[in-house]
C-alpha cells in the first residue's frame, strides 16, 4: 500500500482539494503507477489529522473522475488509465508540465474552476442516515450474512429495485431478472460474455467512452452510428447491419439528447424485427430533470422482450457506491445462467443491505428530492451567469443531467475555446474526447459540468470564460 505524506497549507484552498490535487500530480507524473493501493479513508485520515468525511470527499471525486477504482472489499486503486502509457517521458521531457492531448489540460493546483463533466455532488451525500442504516445492519447481521451471496445480488436489494424501478421509471420486471454488480462497466463486461449472435455493436457518436473500451476490448466490432437532433438515426442504425445496439435514450451522453417517444418507437420497431436484436439502454441519469416529466424508460413499453436495461446509483447517490443493476429480458436469462452465474457478486453483501434498507425506508426518494433542488440551483446559476455567452454561442443539453454543452456560432474550434479557457485557469471539456467515428469534424463544443462545484466557484468560473471567449 502507498504512503501519502501530502503537505497540506491553511488558508489555502479546502483539504479535500489539495488532496485531489495532490494525488492527481501524482498520478499523471508517474509517481503513482495503475493499480497502486491506496491507503484507506480512515487510515489516510489518521496520518494527515484531518476528518475522515474530507478524505472521503477527496477520494469520490477522484473515483468520479477515473483516477481511482473502487473495489469491493479490497479498498482503492489507481485506475488504468490508457493516456498513462508514455506519460511520465513526456513529463520529463517537458521539465514537470503536463501534455496536452485526449486528456486534456495539464493538471495544476490553481484552477480556478474545473467544469468536470463526471462530478458529483458528494457534499450532500446523506453521511448521517448511511451511518445509522450500517450500524442496524451489522447490530442484526447474522453469520451467514459474511459468506458468499447470490451471484446475482441479494435478494433484499433485487426486491427493493424491482418496486423502485417499476414507480420510477416504468419498468416491468421481476427480482429474478435483475443482475446486481460493482459498476455499470462491470455489468458490460458480463453481458458481453453470453450475448448470442454476432460480436458486432452499434454505438451513438459521440458517445459513453467507457462503455465503448468495454465493448472493444471483449472482441467487439463497435460501428459509430451518427446521431440527429432526436438521437439515433434509425437509418443509419439498419445501415450497420448489427443486432445489438448501446443507447442512452433518456438522457444522451455527451449530448443531452433527451429521445422523444417517435423515435423511440423506431428504435423498439428496429428491435423487434429480429428475434435476436436487443438494445442496451442506459439509463444513467434519469433522475435529473429540469422541464417536462421524466419519459418512461424503453424497457417499460417494450412488447418483444428486446431491452438490456442498465442504470447505476453512481450518479444519483455516490460514485464511491460502486453498485449498478441490471434487468435482462427473460428470454437472455437461460444464456446468463448457463455462461455467468458462477461469478460472485462484486458488491458486498452487507453494502446491499444498506442500499436495500435505504430504497426500502423512503430514504433515496428523499434524498433525490434534495439533490435535485441542489443540482437545479447549480444548474439556473450557470444559466444565468451564461446570459452574456448566448449571441456567441448555443447552450444545448441543459434541460436535464449535470452538464451542458455550450457551441461557437462563430466557427472556434474546440481547441482554441479550451486553450483560451485554459489561459484563465479554466477547465472544459471537449465534445471530441466522447467521439469514437474516425472522420468526425470537429465542432467547436465544449461541456461544462457543474454537479461538483459550488455556486461560487460557477460564477468565478463563468467569469475567466468571459475573458477568454467574448473578450
Amino acid at each position: 500500500m502507498y504512503e501519502l505524506n501530502i503537505p497540506l497549507r491553511e488558508g489555502e484552498s479546502p483539504f479535500y482539494r489539495q488532496i485531489y490535487e495532490f494525488i492527481v500530480k501524482e498520478v499523471r507524473s508517474g509517481v503513482l503507477s495503475p493499480a497502486t493501493r491506496m491507503p484507506s479513508t480512515r487510515v489516510l485520515a489518521a496520518n494527515l489529522g484531518v476528518s475522515r468525511s474530507t478524505t472521503q470527499s477527496a477520494y469520490d471525486q477522484l473515483v468520479s473522475e477515473g483516477y481511482l477504482e473502487a473495489k469491493p472489499c479490497k479498498g482503492y486503486f489507481i485506475a488504468d488509465l490508457e493516456w498513462m502509457e508514455g506519460w511520465q517521458a513526456d513529463w520529463e521531457e517537458r521539465g514537470g508540465n503536463a501534455p496536452e492531448g485526449p486528456s486534456g489540460p495539464e493538471i495544476r493546483s490553481d484552477w480556478i474552476c474545473d467544469f468536470s463533466p463526471r462530478g458529483v455532488d458528494v457534499a450532500n451525500f446523506p453521511y448521517g442516515v448511511w451511518r445509522k442504516l450500517s450500524r442496524e445492519v451489522l447490530s442484526e447481521a447474522k453469520e451467514n450474512l459474511f459468506n458468499a451471496g447470490d451471484s446475482q445480488g441479494e435478494k433484499i436489494l433485487r426486491e427493493a429495485l424491482t418496486v423502485y424501478l417499476h414507480s420510477a421509471r416504468g419498468v416491468n420486471c421481476d427480482p429474478g431478472q435483475i443482475v446486481v454488480g460493482a459498476g455499470s462497466e462491470y455489468l458490460l463486461l458480463l453481458l458481453s460474455q453470453f450475448l448470442p449472435g454476432r460480436k458486432q455493436i452499434a454505438m451513438e457518436d459521440p458517445t459513453y467512452k467507457q462503455a465503448y473500451r468495454v465493448f472493444e476490448r471483449s472482441g467487439y466490432e463497435v460501428r459509430p452510428v451518427r446521431m440527429d437532433d432526436m438521437g439515433m438515426d434509425v437509418r443509419a442504425l439498419r445501415e450497420s447491419e448489427v443486432g445489438l445496439a448501446y443507447v442512452m435514450p433518456s438522457h444522451q451522453y455527451p449530448t443531452g439528447i433527451m429521445m422523444p417517444i417517435k423515435r423511440r418507437m423506431e428504435v423498439l420497431s428496429w428491435a423487434g424485427e429480429s428475434e435476436d436484436r436487443y438494445l442496451i439502454e442506459d439509463d444513467y441519469d434519469s433522475e435529473f430533470r429540469y422541464r417536462g416529466k421524466p419519459v418512461p424508460a424503453l424497457q417499460g413499453v417494450d412488447r418483444e422482450d428486446n431491452v438490456i436495461y442498465i442504470g447505476t446509483f453512481s450518479r444519483s447517490v455516490a460514485p464511491a457506491i460502486r453498485i449498478s443493476y441490471m434487468v435482462l429480458p427473460r428470454k437472455l436469462l437461460r444464456f446468463y445462467h448457463e455462461k455467468c452465474d458462477f461469478y460472485a457478486s462484486t458488491v458486498s453483501r452487507v453494502d446491499q443491505y444498506i442500499l436495500a434498507r435505504f430504497l426500502r425506508d423512503g430514504y433515496f426518494e428523499r434524498h433525490l428530492n434534495k439533490m435535485r433542488k441542489v443540482y437545479r440551483a447549480k444548474h439556473d446559476a450557470l444559466l444565468e451567469e451564461l446570459a452574456p455567452f448566448f449571441g456567441a454561442f448555443d447552450v444545448s443539453g441543459e434541460n436535464a443531467g449535470i452538464h451542458l454543452l455550450l457551441t461557437s456560432k462563430k466557427g472556434r474550434s474546440e481547441n482554441w475555446l479550451t486553450k483560451r479557457a485554459e489561459e484563465e485557469k479554466i477547465r472544459v471539456y471537449g465534445l471530441s474526447q466522447s467521439r469514437i467515428g474516425k472522420d468526425e469534424e470537429e465542432t467547436g463544443t465544449v461541456l461544462l459540468g457543474y454537479a461538483n462545484r459550488s455556486i461560487e466557484e460557477i460564477r468565478a468560473g463563468v467569469s475567466g470564460l468571459a475573458r477568454a471567449w467574448l473578450a
